[in-house]
């Protein structure tokens, strides 16, 4: 598991698995009669708590990159004027962004309003007029 963590970049997801399987693996050379039952309850209570151990500290110590909304495309768009295609009726239209149409929730607006991006809702932007 170690190597398969090397070559394939699994953020360390594997790496514990390999450790606690190189732990389960010392405790049967200390005791060689082990049963299987106990080898997998040491195995599987042992990669448990080390990845929530490991996601507990992934969140107390987070990731730093340069580009942190990456995989977040509706985050990405905040802050950001567009013009609606489809009028905002009932609090919900639609925009153009390049080559993709999202949805909008916002206050009712006719078709051809510049908009500002200020929130995201899932797979709906929150928008309002722009000045």
């Amino acid at each position: 598991m170690v190597i398969f963590e090397i070559f394939l970049g699994t953020s360390f997801f594997l790496l514990w698995l390999g450790l606690v399987s190189l732990i389960v693996g010392i405790v049967v050379w200390i005791f060689p009669l082990m049963s299987w039952q106990y080898q997998t309850l040491i195995f599987s209570v042992g990669s448990i708590a080390s990845i929530i151990l490991w996601v507990q500290y992934l969140k107390k110590h987070p990731i730093k990159t340069d580009r942190p909304t990456l995989n977040r495309r509706s985050e990405q768009y905040i802050g950001k004027t567009f013009t609606l295609i489809e009028p905002i009726v009932n609090g919900r239209g639609k925009i153009k962004v390049g080559d993709t149409t999202w949805r909008v929730e916002g206050p009712d607006l006719p078709v051809g309003t510049k908009i500002l991006v200020v929130g995201a809702n899932g797979t709906y932007l929150k928008v309002k007029p722009t000045d």
